[in-house]
């Protein structure tokens, strides 16, 4: 290390970050240098001084957590990841900025560089995502104490994050829950693409946040001292702390700075050499000087002995407690689930309710949910439509961080960003309830789940026109094909009890994907009588019955319209036409499966067709192009849900009419 690194300012460490942020937008063409330059002094106070974090292990438990929920400002991270000594930042990933292959993509991409906490990008996501860390944070802190789990989550978020509607849920959520250990900063300059906020919001965010329950200060952003001072506070906090740090956006770009014109483009190589005049750094790109990277370096050193500290805490606790604690960590499920499932099939098996599979999750709740004490549930303001509180789990609130149910309130959109932030987290396995026409609140944070990988698992109920009598704004027709149009998510939707069991199962089991359970508020009789160790919803589709010789007719269903499906299958064989039935619970692992088996599944039958309670995208998979389908075209209507299926023609009787239909259009053919 450099023996001058001592004498380094805050002044030249921040420009350090100035520099690499502007140099890579500009080598890119494209990027968006304003925020990283603004907010450079918060950052370098932050990181240096503040941050519990060790850049050789940046996946340790016990780390605060720093969320860019700017994620635009990318450069900003990736600037100080570097100069904290990440090895997986030397600066060639920072000359590639935005380029394939390089591990500084445009936005902060969790999984892709270790130190990204989460992807950022749709503003305001990470605000809510950061909501979901305190929540884990408080959890495991109730459960381990101090010793283990005891960090912060910092929160980076710009006037944009701050605009959108998803703030306004995950800022009051975090104040009613008092979530003392967040501490989100407000890079308020003042500036959006289109120009100076004022065009569009007058907005007063400290009263807006003091409204919500939280602690706030008004800060100068480019005062070392006063960023400091503002995070202690924060940290002493019994409140969650908001910091208006009111920066100049591209600060130190004489002709552009305070403007929109550093937001999203580069500077140019006129501009760059005037900031480089003005902040005194006449180093070429990408050079950053001995003394300035050591000084960095010997910051990224600060928290390596707490980090030891907290290992030999780890490793004294007796053998139990540090298996489960790290079981925890890892995302296994305990050995105990598999027992929990199968003797749970057995009862079903023989008892072979006739429940709505809302109420079949429930039930698989109340087994699982005692053998996997990771889980916390939750709903957005529908427990008792849900069905997604069991009673061995408390509620999680300023009281009782130990409650495994949280009631999140008529806030789909910040629900589901905080459910991401706690699988994030890591510790716990969220799930939670809402409707599924809902889904379109909920819709951005699932993508993101999808992208990122991560196990969460929404339950969504009242799932076609069977919810009745609240009519069509509540009932989904279109929702089923534009969840099984996200890449990397499972969309289960069981026929019955044992299917249901099966599907929380399939979602538990997969820690990469996040999973939604397609539920129905109408009860449906048991269509899987007889016991099968196997989870046969893990092949995705599979032959529920049998044709009684050789098929001619196969129907392909899922839900509650399997049970239509082998009403009709009946009608079929007493017409002498043979008719197989697929039951269909989960489109995107069967497209995992093996050909043969698909093959075998999709059989060459004559006639093949598919009913379900939604429209036919994505059905023609299974069923090609000249295939039947039984089901929406259209919105629903108010009635009760026996009458809509009639009048929508989606009964045993239409589905075998258009069976035997086709059956008799090949038959003319043949005949020709």
């Amino acid at each position: 290390m450099s023996e001058h690194a001592a004498q380094v300012d805050h002044r030249a460490m921040a420009n350090a970050i100035r520099a690499l942020a502007m140099d890579a937008v500009e080598a890119a063409k494209s990027g968006h240098p304003g925020l990283p330059m603004g907010a450079a002094d918060i950052a370098t106070v932050l990181f240096t001084q503040h941050l519990k974090f060790d850049p050789k292990a940046p996946d340790w438990a016990d780390r605060d957590r720093f969320v860019l929920s700017a994620g635009h400002g990318s450069m900003l991270l990736y600037a100080v990841l570097h100069l904290l000594g990440s090895e997986a930042l030397p600066i060639e990933e920072i000359r590639n900025f935005r380029q394939f292959g390089s591990k500084t993509a445009g936005h902060p991409e969790y999984g892709h560089t270790p130190g990204i906490e989460t992807t950022t990008g749709p503003l305001g996501q990470g605000l809510g995502n950061a909501v979901g860390m305190a929540i884990a944070e408080r959890h495991m802190n109730a459960l381990y104490g101090d010793d283990l789990v005891d960090h912060h989550t910092y929160v980076l978020a710009g006037d944009g994050c701050l605009m959108e509607g998803i703030s306004h849920e995950a800022i009051s959520l975090a104040g009613h829950l008092k979530l003392n250990k967040l501490i989100v900063i407000w890079d308020d300059n003042d500036i959006s693409i289109d120009g100076p906020v004022s065009l569009a919001d007058s907005t007063n965010n400290i009263a807006r946040f003091n409204a919500a329950g939280w602690r706030t200060h008004a800060i100068d952003g480019h005062d070392p001292s006063a960023i400091s001072a503002a995070i202690e506070q924060a940290k002493a906090s019994e409140l969650p702390t908001l910091i208006a740090a009111k920066t100049t956006i591209g600060y130190g770009a004489p002709n552009k700075q305070g403007t929109s014109s550093t937001h999203g483009a580069p500077l140019g190589a006129d501009e760059i050499a005037a900031t480089r005049t003005e902040l005194d750094w006449p180093h070429e790109p990408f050079d950053i000087p001995a003394p300035v990277r050591d000084a960095w370096r010997i910051a990224g050193l600060r928290s390596g002995q707490a980090h030891r500290a907290w290992e030999k805490r780890l490793a004294a606790l007796d053998h139990d407690a540090r298996h489960e604690f790290d079981r925890r960590l890892r995302g296994e499920l305990p050995a105990d689930m598999s027992g929990a499932i199968r003797d749970l099939k057995e009862q079903l098996a023989s008892e072979k309710p006739t429940v709505a599979t809302r109420k079949a999750s429930e039930t698989a709740l109340k087994a699982i949910n005692p053998v996997v004490p990771d889980l916390i549930g939750g709903s957005a303001d529908l427990t008792g439509s849900n069905n997604t509180l069991t009673p061995d789990l408390g509620v999680f609130s300023a009281d009782n961080y130990a409650g495994r149910f949280i009631h999140y309130g008529v806030r789909e959109h910040a629900m589901a960003a905080a459910m991401n932030g706690m699988a994030l987290h890591g510790g716990v396995i969220p799930y939670s309830g809402t409707f599924l026409v809902f889904s379109d609140y909920s819709r951005p944070a699932i993508r993101l789940a999808a992208m990122m990988g991560i196990r969460v698992i929404h339950v969504m109920t009242h799932d076609s026109i069977g919810l009745g009598e609240d009519g069509p704004t509540h009932q989904p027709v279109e929702h089923l094909a534009a969840l099984r149009a996200i890449p990397n998510l499972n969309v289960f939707r069981p026929a019955d009890s044992t299917e249901t069991v099966e599907c929380w199962q399939l979602a538990l089991d997969c820690r990469h994907r996040p999973s939604v359970l397609a539920l129905t508020r109408q009860g449906l009789p048991a269509v899987r009588t007889a016991y099968s160790e196997e989870n046969l919803c893990a092949r995705g589709a599979y032959e529920l019955v049998p044709a009684s010789t050789q098929a001619i007719v196969t129907l392909f269903a899922s839900g509650s319209e399997v049970a239509i499906a082998l009403e009709a299958r009946k009608i079929l064989e007493r017409n002498n036409v043979p008719t197989r039935v697929v039951s269909v619970p989960c489109f995107e692992l069967f497209a995992e499966q093996p050909a043969v088996y698909r093959r075998a599944i999709l059989d060459d039958t004559p006639v093949r067709v598919a009913i379900e309670a939604a429209v036919r995208q994505g059905w023609d998979r299974l069923v090609g192009r000249s295939g039947g389908f039984v089901g929406m075209t259209g919105f629903g209507a108010s009635a009760p849900y026996k009458d809509l299926y009639e009048h929508f023609g989606i009964t045993a009787e239409a589905v075998a009419e258009q069976a035997m239909a086709r059956v008799e259009a090949l038959q003319q053919v043949d005949e020709a």
